[in-house]
């Protein structure tokens, strides 16, 4: 996560989005990152606004808007499998290692996921309590000028590219059309952020 106050903006670090490539190149520019705890650097929208925000810049935290980055959830699910293949994790619980992407999205989708399916959810990412989407900028993984030229204007300095972080081995991932069908079905409300965010 990273804050600009003279732009009063947050930059939200939605996992598996891109994020961390973004701290590396502008979080000297930022007036506050949080790397870590993860449990920090990845603050969801709703503790942002009702906790995170009134306790780092308190009568002026109403000021704030606040920004996302959302990958197309087959995208989305395809990294997570994909990072949680590499070696380092191999013999751990959350390792993908052995396993294919229809099983991946099988486990996810299950009532009782094992440790290795379980990610989380981008729309719950930047929703409240009731479902309702309360970041103001949504930005696509797959239009990166679009979201460069936004933060640019905003910050008032040419953003460039950002260095590649974080990437993952090359596996297929490869879905059953029943399976992608249920995928769409059960975590509709990520497919309606995805089209929201591309639809700008």
């Amino acid at each position: 996560m990273m804050a600009f106050w003279a732009a009063k903006l947050v930059f939200l670090s939605v996992p598996k989005t891109g994020t961390h490539a973004y701290m590396d190149a502008l979080g000297d520019r930022a007036d506050v990152v949080l790397r870590h705890p993860q449990n920090l650097k990845h603050t969801n929208a709703q503790r942002m606004r009702n906790k995170l925000l009134p306790t780092l810049f308190q009568d002026q935290a109403g000021t704030f808007e606040t920004l996302a980055v959302i990958r197309e959830p087959v995208d989305w699910l395809g990294s997570w499998y994909r990072y949680r293949s590499r070696d380092a994790l191999n013999g751990k619980p959350n390792s993908t290692a052995g396993r294919s992407f229809n099983d991946f999205v099988a486990a996810h989708l299950s009532d009782d996921p094992p440790a290795w399916a379980v990610v989380g959810s981008q729309a719950r990412f930047v929703s409240n309590g009731q479902g309702a989407v309360i970041v103001d900028h949504l930005f696509t993984y797959d239009r990166q000028d679009d979201l460069r030229a936004f933060l640019s204007a905003r910050l008032g300095f040419t953003v460039p590219t950002p260095p590649a972080r974080n990437v993952s081995p090359e596996l297929a991932l490869d879905l059953s059309p029943e399976l992608a069908a249920r995928l769409r079905d059960e975590r509709a409300a990520d497919f309606a952020v995805y089209a929201r965010a591309k639809g700008g």
